[in-house]
This record gives structure tokens, C-alpha cells and sequence, in this order.
């Protein structure tokens, strides 16, 4: 388990290594994080699972590299170990092909996976003979030899850069100013975690310290008593999306509300393209098939928000029993054509760039897809009001 000082994997720049097999890609990750991280072997497909280490990079912080099973594998698990390269190509923020010095049409697909996606991309070629005038033609190449360590001071300069070029947006946005008062309402139910509190809690409280706000954290019953205290009315309320009925009956008129799922909704996903998925609930019939994907793997608990409460409130809406279908942590289905929703919970350990993956591929298929909170506000009736605090709504 993960020290309640570190930085969570979903909220670190995820750095992600690919080429075909015995390119020297875990080579180059050892090389530029100093310790042998990866598996290092002249034997094809040596690197199978997908392998993550988590490294500070100054001065853009917190990273993820990593380590990607080789594309081409022609041993029996090969096609298995390219369906986890494909998932983490999903995922990367930046994106280093290491390359060879022949042409092949694994860098190509890559290339143009990724220009589709619009990843920064870093070419490397490991092999220490670049030929001259660059690889392939394209001058634009570093040369590492990550035996000596020749080169991967350049490497990492050009991870700085591309990583300085992605845009990086905060959990609150102008939602707060320095010097609000602000109010969180957080229930502390059978899924809260003994002695801890949520993700989405822990690092909106960290954002508004260093927003300079004035907050004050109340479990719901001491909710009127805290606004009780106060000399003016919060500038914002930020509540768990399972009580906002609850919140909105006694709070300010004055006051703005969100809740944590819907801050994490604008943080890594849509929010307008949860607002439309939200929406096409009024549509769904009994029988509707349901797709709920949770970001991380946990153990449910009686009364789960994504696997209880939130297909009851859809299967009420809809006046008939509805079928849901679970998915857990990485997994995403390539096919969604077969569902008529996807729920997405608010994806606070997982990166942005994978919540958008998601969104985007079920665009394409044509497939509404909200966020819990998103849901949850539009079918308790104040979505408008939560919706008031963002500009394009």
C-alpha cells in the first residue's frame, strides 16, 4: 500500500516506453532512473506485464515510467502481452519510441497512433549507431547509449520539455479564490476507509490550502451547526454526490455546490460530454444494459454508489430492472457497442489521459457515457445549480 505521503499513481505524468521486442527499451528506463527497474535480457519478450516505477523528474515532479512488453512478439503470449502495450498506450501522457535503425512499420503504427492521439512523442534509438542524417530520415532522434549513459541527460531534458507542452488542470479551477471560505460535507459512510480519508478529499483539501481558502469539514448532521458558525455563507460547498439532496435542502442560496465526483469529472474527463451521457438516461427502457467502470479495484461493500445505488436510481428512472455489467481498475471493453450506458466513477487513481481515451472511444461508437456525481446531480434535479459554477454551462 502506498505511503500516505506519496503522490497516487492517477495523479502523476504517466511516461511510457515502446518498440518492438529487444529494442532496449528496459535498458533505456534503467539507464535513466539508475537502478535496474526492469529485467534486462538479449532473450525476446523478456518484459511481459507492463512494469511501472514511480520516480520524481525535476522540475515537472511526480512521473511514471513505464516499461512496455515488446510489439512483434511472436512467442505464444504474444498477442496477449500487445493487448497490455495497446492499454498503456492509452494511458501515456508522453509517449518515448525506442527504435532500431532499420525501418518498420511497428514505429510507424506507433507514430501515428499517437500524432492521432495527440501525445508528445520522443524517438530514441538505443543502439548507439545512428546512422547519419537520423533515423528513418527524420533527423530529430536522440542517440542513447544507455550501457555508458552517453545521451540520457538529453533524454531526459526532452521528457521535461514535451511534458511542459501538456496542459495541466487543477481539481478546483476558479471555482475558489484565495481567501474563501469554503465548506465540506463528507460523509463518512461503510465505504469510507478506517482512520483515512477518500482520495477526492484528501487532495481537494491539499488544493485549497494552497489556494490559501479558509475550510471547514463537517460529516452532514453537523452541517447547520457549521453554517451556524460562520459570520457569511461559504463561497462553496463540496459534498459526497450521495447526499446532495440532503446539502442542497440546507445550504445558502448564496452559496455555490459540487461534490467530488463532479470536481474529478472536470479534472480527468468531459464535463459537457458527461452532461450529454447524464441525459440520455431519461431514455433508457427496462432491460438497458448498463456498463459501470470503476477506476480501481476494491472489495464492495453493501450499499456501493456505482454498483447499488446508482443503477437502482437508473432502473427507477427507467420503471423497469436494468442489467449492469462491472468493470474493474485498466479494464475497458474494445466493443461497446452492446451497451446503452457507461457510468464512469470519478477515476481518482487513474490519469486523466485514460478517462479521455475512454470518453473518445465511446464517442466514436456512438454510446452516451457520465461521470457518478454527473448522474447522480441530473437525476436528483440540481444539476443546473451545480452546472452554474462553470463558464460553459
Amino acid at each position: 500500500m502506498a505511503e500516505i505521503n506519496e503522490t497516487p499513481s492517477g495523479m502523476r505524468t504517466h511516461i511510457g516506453f515502446f518498440g518492438k521486442t529487444n529494442s532496449g527499451k528496459s535498458t533505456l528506463i534503467n539507464a535513466l532512473v539508475g537502478q535496474e527497474v526492469s529485467i534486462v535480457s538479449p532473450e525476446p519478450g523478456t518484459t511481459t506485464d507492463p512494469v511501472y516505477k514511480a520516480i520524481e523528474i525535476a522540475p515537472i515532479g511526480p512521473c511514471l515510467l513505464i516499461d512496455t512488453a515488446g510489439l512483434e512478439d511472436e512467442t505464444t503470449l504474444g498477442s496477449v502481452r500487445e493487448a497490455k502495450t495497446r492499454q498503456v498506450a492509452e494511458m501515456c501522457d508522453v509517449a518515448v519510441v525506442v527504435s532500431v535503425t532499420e525501418d518498420n512499420d511497428t514505429d510507424r503504427s506507433l507514430l501515428s497512433f499517437f500524432k492521432k492521439k495527440n501525445v508528445p512523442v520522443i524517438r530514441v534509438c538505443a543502439s548507439g549507431n545512428l546512422p547519419e542524417g537520423g533515423l528513418n530520415g527524420e533527423s530529430a532522434v536522440l542517440e542513447v547509449d544507455a550501457m555508458t549513459g552517453e545521451g540520457v541527460d538529453a533524454l531526459r531534458q526532452a521528457i521535461i520539455r514535451a511534458v511542459s507542452t501538456i496542459p495541466e488542470p487543477t481539481i478546483l479551477g476558479d471555482l475558489v479564490s484565495e481567501g474563501d471560505s469554503v465548506l465540506l460535507v463528507m460523509p463518512q459512510d461503510k465505504q469510507a476507509p478506517k482512520g483515512r480519508l477518500i482520495l477526492p478529499q484528501v487532495t481537494t483539501l491539499r488544493e485549497l490550502l494552497d489556494k490559501h481558502a479558509k475550510t471547514m469539514c463537517v460529516a452532514p448532521e453537523e452541517m447547520e451547526a457549521a453554517l451556524a458558525l460562520l459570520k457569511e455563507p461559504p463561497a462553496l460547498i463540496i459534498t459526497d454526490s450521495q447526499v446532495f439532496d440532503y446539502v442542497y435542502e440546507r445550504m445558502p442560496a448564496e452559496s455555490k455546490l459540487t461534490s467530488f465526483s463532479v470536481l474529478y469529472a472536470g479534472l480527468k474527463g468531459d464535463i459537457a460530454e458527461f452532461v450529454r451521457g447524464a441525459k440520455a438516461i431519461d431514455t433508457l427502457k427496462p432491460g438497458a444494459r448498463v456498463l459501470v467502470a470503476e477506476s480501481c479495484s476494491h472489495a464492495p461493500l453493501t450499499e456501493d454508489i456505482g454498483r447499488e445505488k446508482l443503477p437502482a436510481m437508473i432502473a427507477g428512472r427507467a420503471g423497469g430492472e436494468i442489467s449492469t455489467e462491472i468493470v474493474a481498475g485498466k479494464d475497458f471493453p474494445e466493443d461497446l457497442t452492446t451497451y446503452n450506458l457507461i457510468l464512469q466513477c470519478g477515476g481518482c487513481m487513474v490519469n486523466r489521459r485514460q478517462i479521455l481515451s475512454r470518453i473518445e472511444k465511446a464517442r466514436e461508437q456512438g454510446v452516451p457515457i457520465t461521470n457518478y456525481g454527473i448522474a447522480i446531480a441530473y437525476m436528483k434535479g440540481i444539476l443546473e445549480k451545480v452546472l452554474d459554477n462553470y463558464s460553459d454551462f
